[in-house]
């Protein structure tokens, strides 16, 4: 995707309780660590909803049994070292396989083969330092 380019993507707030499925990225040029939750771009031709459910299949092997619109975030910032935009659909997501909320973590597999762990972490966990993104995310889930 070119450097300029506006990135369209739909995010997925799992919500065990007061717990949030989230996994952690680490910024390789300013070292800072932020959560994020499940999420992918939206494909051409294809709804928001429709990129939740198909992103959740193919990462974490799950299918969602509701998916709800919570709103809309917009999202500029540096990462990495280059400038980036974002507009992300937030999706409010319950799990078909009630089993995945008993699991300390989830194993998430990208598209290139890379894996990383999904935790469940406390919403108060966001209510100091700690960053949750896309920015406004932590206000947005908390009304």
């Amino acid at each position: 995707m070119p450097d300029d380019a506006i990135r369209l993507i739909a995010a997925a707030v799992i919500r065990a309780g007061d717990r949030l499925l989230v996994w952690e990225d680490r910024d390789a040029a300013s070292g800072e660590v932020v959560a994020v939750p499940l999420a992918g771009g939206v494909e051409f031709g294809e709804t928001g909803e429709q990129a939740i459910r198909r992103e959740l299949i193919e990462e974490i092997g799950a299918e969602a049994a509701s998916v709800a619109y919570l709103g809309t975030l917009e999202d500029i910032f540096e990462w990495e070292g280059r400038r980036r935009h974002e507009v992300f659909l937030v999706y409010g997501v319950e799990l078909a396989d009630r089993s995945l909320y008993e699991r300390a973590q989830l194993q998430v597999v990208e598209d290139d083969g890379e894996t990383y762990p999904a935790r469940w972490q406390p919403l108060s966990d966001f209510d100091g330092s700690r960053r949750l993104v896309p920015t406004g995310l932590r206000e947005l889930i908390g009304r």
